[in-house]
């Protein structure tokens, strides 16, 4: 008699004790769920948890990789709670969506900061009794090095590779500046498309089922295409593996156009590759850009969204005009207005046009066009923004105004501060040194402006944060078509 050996033998009932637990399961499922009414019961639940879902979910967002909750309970479960009870109409998906955002990028940002504080030293102490000697652990670090951006932002689709890499990232040395841009573009992302999926879900059961099959489909190809190319890659690594791979394709006239196309286009092709990748300025100056456009465009139409409901104040105007009155006196209100002056297109009008024309006679040629595009931009955006959304401003302001109130144009403008601090410390004088003080001066004007209009009472906090998007946005948009034009040029 042959005699099993303890795993193996393990390993049988652990696999029955499975299979037993999924039949009774499946069992309860047939007998007990045509019984229960899922509108019924999403409804109940979205009546129990009301406004509290906005703190369940940003919580959770916020542990699943702060913490690593992410490693025993998948975040993907409270965004589609919290965004089917947005669908109930109880809570506002948009001001769900900005909060679960900000929570998962700030518990990102903690983990990123325990896995530098910690991990390494962690890692190489207590790592070769789990199996990960120095010389593995001095891969991660090298893997992270050229390719962390990308495991950031893919990972954020992957439940395990979500909560640990921010964690890995912070131990691998790599830098924050580095990190964050991935990790907003990432977190706002799958953020985003839980919380719809969850919101269409609420609304039409029947729709998400059409939605959730196109999903599978779409998922069930794209694991195909990962495993094939993963494969291709593991092959093709190989010099001369490549070498009989080209001979291949280029004698055979259905690949050899591939071949051909990809020798013309070298260039472009390495340059497109390296972009996701964070080791060099120009690649990170791109991704950071994007992280803004998209921080920007999210919350500029957010509010529009809201105020097409609703252009009265929103809970967060309410509470700042409350904070106004408290602090309200007539010195403060007196450096206010002098400060609200520096938004003006009487004083920016002049700096503008004086900043492009230094820029043009240096020849810097795509800073002059983004300054200019980006001005001309935000002007017609604040025209049509508010005529499109039509919110009138608030009652008893201390100065005089005329028109709608969304989007603050002060605050829109007032971001060519923040735009030309930046441009200073990283385009024009790169050896400059107090860079930071520099940018945190454009940043600061830029806050003082914006809300200097709220203490005057002519626009609502949201106003100026919308102002502020639409100034991010368009100078942000300008920069990246400069930054890929001039790359092209050189190429």
């Amino acid at each position: 008699m042959i005699k099993v050996p303890e795993t193996r033998r393990g390993k049988r009932l652990a696999l029955t004790g499975i299979a037993a637990a999924a039949i009774v399961v499946f069992l309860l499922y047939r007998k007990f769920f045509p019984e229960l009414d899922l509108q019924q019961l999403l409804d109940d639940f979205a009546n129990f948890l009301g406004a509290w879902t906005y703190l369940v979910v940003g919580l959770l967002a916020f542990l699943e990789t702060g913490a690593f909750v992410g490693l025993l309970v998948p975040g993907e479960t409270a965004m589609l709670i919290g965004g089917a009870v947005a669908g109930q109409g109880v809570i506002n998906v948009y001001l769900l969506i900005a909060i679960a955002w900000l929570m998962a990028f700030l518990g990102d940002s903690t983990s990123f900061y325990l896995g530098h504080r910690l991990g390494r030293e962690f890692i190489l102490k207590h790592g070769p009794r789990f199996g990960i000697s120095h010389e593995r652990y001095e891969q991660v670090e090298d893997y992270f090095e050229k390719h962390g951006g990308k495991t950031v932002l893919i990972g954020r689709f992957i439940g395990l590779v979500r909560a640990l890499s921010p964690f890995v990232a912070g131990s691998s040395g790599m830098r924050y500046r580095a990190f964050a841009p991935y990790s907003i573009l990432g977190s706002g992302l799958q953020i985003t498309l839980h919380i719809l999926a969850g919101y269409f879900f609420a609304r039409s059961i029947e729709a998400a089922a059409e939605v959730v099959g196109i999903a599978a489909l779409v998922i069930g190809t794209l694991i195909v295409v990962s495993v094939v190319s993963y494969l291709a890659w593991k092959y093709l690594r190989e010099p001369g593996n490549r070498r009989r791979t080209v001979i291949w394709m280029d004698g055979h006239w259905v690949t050899g156009w591939i071949v051909r196309l990809a020798r013309r286009y070298e260039t472009q092709l390495r340059w497109l590759q390296d972009r996701l990748t964070p080791g060099g300025t120009f690649g990170l100056e791109i991704t950071t850009l994007f992280a803004i456009i998209a921080v920007g465009s999210f919350v500029l139409f957010a509010y529009v969204g809201i105020l097409l409901d609703d252009p009265g104040p929103t809970p967060g105007d309410l509470r700042a005009f409350d904070f106004i009155d408290l602090i309200r006196t007539g010195w403060l209100t007196s450096i206010a207005k002098a400060v609200t002056v520096l938004g003006s297109q009487v004083v920016l009008l002049p700096l503008v046009a004086v900043t492009a024309c230094v820029l043009a006679l240096k020849q810097r040629w795509s800073e002059t066009l983004v300054l200019v595009l980006a001005w001309v931009a935000i002007g017609f955006g604040i025209d049509w923004i508010k005529d499109w959304v039509g919110r009138p401003r608030p009652d008893d302001g201390l100065v005089e105004v005329g028109g709608y109130s969304y989007p603050s144009g002060h605050a829109a403008h007032s971001v060519f501060y923040i735009w030309l601090s930046v441009t200073v410390a990283v385009r024009l004088r790169p050896d400059m040194t107090r860079k930071a003080a520099l940018v945190s001066g454009g940043i600061a004007l830029a806050a003082l402006v914006g809300l200097s209009r709220v203490y005057l009472q002519v626009h609502y906090l949201s106003d100026v944060f919308g102002g502020w998007a639409l100034g991010a946005l368009c100078f942000s948009f300008f920069a990246v078509w400069a930054l890929l034009l001039g790359q092209l040029r050189k190429n």
